[in-house]
């Protein structure tokens, strides 16, 4: 862990714990992969985990995605099923990220107007804690502590203690396919898939994040991530990989499996005359 991060960009005396918790996680899955070869975690996490074992699993996570082991944040088992084939059809790691956060105007006006083709409803922050491989992360990534959890489980003005153990930085700049698996309350599994990019803007902001930028993002986002009620986190792979996964889901017997319509294809809910 000293290695991968570098002097000054972790916490000594937590290096320890964190990989007491990776070792432990590694032993459990080989004691109970039985005649399975692959494993997958779907972990609690906050904030439950931090209050219990002293700091947060997200750099570990991130470990463990980056070695081919897929972990979702809050039980999310979905979201450690589309990781997982996210992996098996780019060949790389992959990565699981809210998406309810808005880019700023101010940060489109300066960064992104006038350099990208896109529009500000095209972009997006992707976001989590800090379960992003430090592989697809900037040079300043650094292992951090959670703020959010940080002002709400910790004294006011304290010095982070068990909050500590994210992994944090701007995400670097990647074609992206953004994607989820899901199934509904009533048993069916349904998807979605788009691909974008992330673009090379400084986030100006915490946690493991990247200003993403998919076309017609805006009313992909209401007419299916909210309108069929998908969770807030999109699985993420690092390359072009649509084609594939729609095949796959294809194969799977998925019948519902959206995707960005372009401007000129509109919705069976969107308003024709909007």
């Amino acid at each position: 862990m000293a290695a991968e991060m570098g002097e000054g960009r972790y916490y000594p005396e937590l290096n320890e714990r964190m990989a007491q918790f990776e070792l432990t996680l590694l032993d459990w899955a080989e004691a109970h992969k039985g005649s399975k070869k692959y494993v997958a975690f779907a972990d609690k996490c906050w904030p439950a985990f931090p209050s219990q074992f002293g700091f947060e699993p997200c750099y570990v996570n991130s470990r463990l995605a980056s070695r081919g082991i897929p972990v979702s944040c809050e039980v999310d088992i979905y979201g450690a099923l589309s990781e997982y084939i996210g992996m098996c059809v780019s060949g790389d790691t992959v990565t699981l990220l809210d998406i309810n956060n808005s880019v700023p105007q101010y940060i489109y006006d300066e960064d992104i107007k006038g350099r990208y083709d896109y529009k500000l409803t095209d972009t997006f922050m992707g976001f989590h804690c800090g379960n992003t491989p430090e592989c697809k992360l900037c040079d300043r990534r650094a292992v951090k502590y959670q703020l959010i959890q940080h002002r709400l489980l910790e004294p006011q003005g304290s010095e982070p203690d068990f909050t500590r153990g994210t992994l944090e930085g701007d995400i670097a700049a990647s074609p992206i396919t953004f994607y989820r698996l899901q199934c509904d309350s009533e048993g069916v599994l349904r998807s979605y898939i788009a691909q974008g990019e992330i673009l090379d803007v400084p986030t100006r902001s915490f946690g493991g994040i990247g200003i993403f930028a998919i076309p017609e993002m805006g009313r992909f986002y209401r007419h299916v991530l909210i309108q069929k009620r998908y969770p807030h986190h999109g699985a993420v792979a690092f390359d072009h990989v649509g084609k594939l996964l729609f095949e796959v889901f294809k194969f799977l017997g998925v019948e519902d499996i959206a995707y960005n319509q372009p401007k000129g294809l509109p919705y069976p809910t969107e308003n024709p005359f909007a």
